[in-house]
């Protein structure tokens, strides 16, 4: 059990994006299920809180109502070693959301994410500052990251 892990507040769709998330990542699960019992009233049998894994990182998904919304002040970044995984990636969680910029996503749930080619950070990170800021300048014009053309701007 991890010691520390991300809890989704979600006002009653908490089952059905457990479902879609566990659905899309590799060695995911749902841990466990919650249900309001008769104290929830015409709740009783609905999801309070459920737990799951994504590629083995624990969240917690809680129905707690509509007072609270996701923002983009908050993210789920999502590493991919290939072009291929970023658009598989992209192409999931972007379905029924919308994109944003700069490797960016809003899913269905409006849940942001990040979909992140690992080449982009090391390039961001490059000694040489001429060639970062080209990747820079590369990865604001885009919205899903296009690898290729982040390592064609780095090369000038």
């Amino acid at each position: 059990m991890q010691k520390i892990s991300t809890f989704l507040w979600f006002d009653t769709q908490a089952e059905e994006a457990v479902n879609f998330y566990v659905s899309i990542f590799k060695n995911s699960k749902v841990l466990s299920t919650t249900r309001w019992g008769k104290s929830g009233g015409d709740r009783e049998g609905q999801v309070l809180v459920m737990s799951f894994e994504l590629d083995g990182v624990e969240f917690q998904a809680l129905n707690g109502g509509p007072q609270h919304k996701f923002t983009e002040a908050i993210s789920l970044s999502v590493d991919c070693k290939t072009q291929e995984e970023v658009d598989y990636f992209w192409d999931k969680l972007v379905e029924g959301g919308q994109p944003v910029a700069c490797s960016w996503l809003k899913d269905k749930f409006g849940l942001c994410w990040q979909i992140v080619p690992e080449q982009l950070p090391k390039l961001l990170r490059d000694p040489d500052q001429a060639r970062a800021d080209r990747v820079m300048q590369a990865m604001m014009k885009m919205v899903k990251i296009d690898i290729a053309k982040i390592e064609e701007a780095a090369r000038g």
